[in-house]
């Protein structure tokens, strides 16, 4: 019986709790306003701190395998590990303010969160305005948006902090932060394409072509860069099933990142070509790299 009043709550949770700004979405009496909106006379929020992230177990509540809202079914996914995205974000407001998240936790517009529809609850994530380079990081502790053109619901204090008020949603990249070692590197340790590659000499051009000649250059497209060598064979195991090119994990000398790559593409024409195709098995797009 405590079984089926535990699922109950998980699916109510997750269809009433999520915040889901879709404009068509017909009120219930849940809301007290039928209309999301900002706030009237909002606090100055650009002083608000981003979220913390900090190692924390999985909510016990809005996480199941699966799930349905307005007919389409969404599926949780087991890690937020080496997850990187863009697309459109949006922004909940005053119709949500105070009530109940998918996580359990009451939604406040005025500290640094967000919505996700796949993501594990809690997840800690960086989300940037690709348009003006504005970043935040949130606490992803609800499900939604169920729109199909976004991928992230932004909470009014993050939506401001980033700059996409005003239109209402905006073009953002998201980046799930590995909180283990957030404190240890300034600049977070993500699963991303963004770590730097260290420079090479640049050699003489008799010594450019002697080396052309031993060693031809090969085109990779890189997936993700990662801090540990641990978490890149973890991202090489699960892409061995979906990906059919070959996958490696390369590092130059002296260098801390583990850099998972497909390839080699014998030219770079043949690897854009497969660009594409693999930005739609895994929700990136990959960066073409000469090695």
């Amino acid at each position: 019986m405590k079984a089926h009043i535990t699922t109950l709550i998980i699916c109510l949770s997750l269809i009433l709790g999520g915040c889901a700004t879709d404009g068509t979405k017909k009120s219930t009496s849940r809301y007290k306003i039928s209309q999301d909106s900002a706030p009237e006379d909002p606090p100055d929020v650009s002083k608000v701190p981003d979220a913390k992230p900090e190692p924390v177990a999985k909510s016990r509540y809005g996480n199941p395998k699966s799930y349905e809202v307005f007919g389409k079914r969404y599926y949780t996914k087991e890690s937020s590990q080496g997850y990187v995205a863009h697309g459109k974000a949006s922004w909940y407001g005053t119709k949500f303010h105070g009530n109940r998240t998918s996580s359990g936790e009451p939604y406040d517009m005025y500290e640094m969160t967000a919505a996700h529809t796949s993501l594990p609850l809690p997840t800690y994530a960086k989300v940037t305005n690709t348009e003006n380079g504005k970043s935040v990081i949130v606490k992803i502790n609800d499900r939604g948006p169920f729109h199909k053109d976004r991928i992230i619901d932004l909470s009014y204090a993050a939506a401001a902090r980033i700059g996409i008020l005003q239109q209402g949603t905006g073009h953002v990249k998201v980046e799930a932060i590995d909180p283990h070692h957030y404190n240890q590197e300034p600049n977070l340790i993500m699963a991303s394409n963004d770590a730097p590659a260290k420079a090479a000499p640049i050699p003489t051009q008799a010594a450019a072509k002697q080396q052309q000649a031993a060693d031809p250059e090969q085109f990779y497209l890189q997936i993700a860069a990662f801090g540990e060598k641990t978490y890149a064979e973890k991202m090489v195991k699960q892409l061995e099933d979906v990906i059919e090119q070959p996958l490696r994990i390369s590092q130059a000398d002296k260098d801390a990142y583990y850099r998972v790559q497909v390839g080699p593409f014998e030219d770079e024409n043949s690897a854009k070509s497969y660009q594409a195709q693999l930005a739609d098995l895994i929700l990136e797009t990959p960066v073409v790299v000469a090695q």
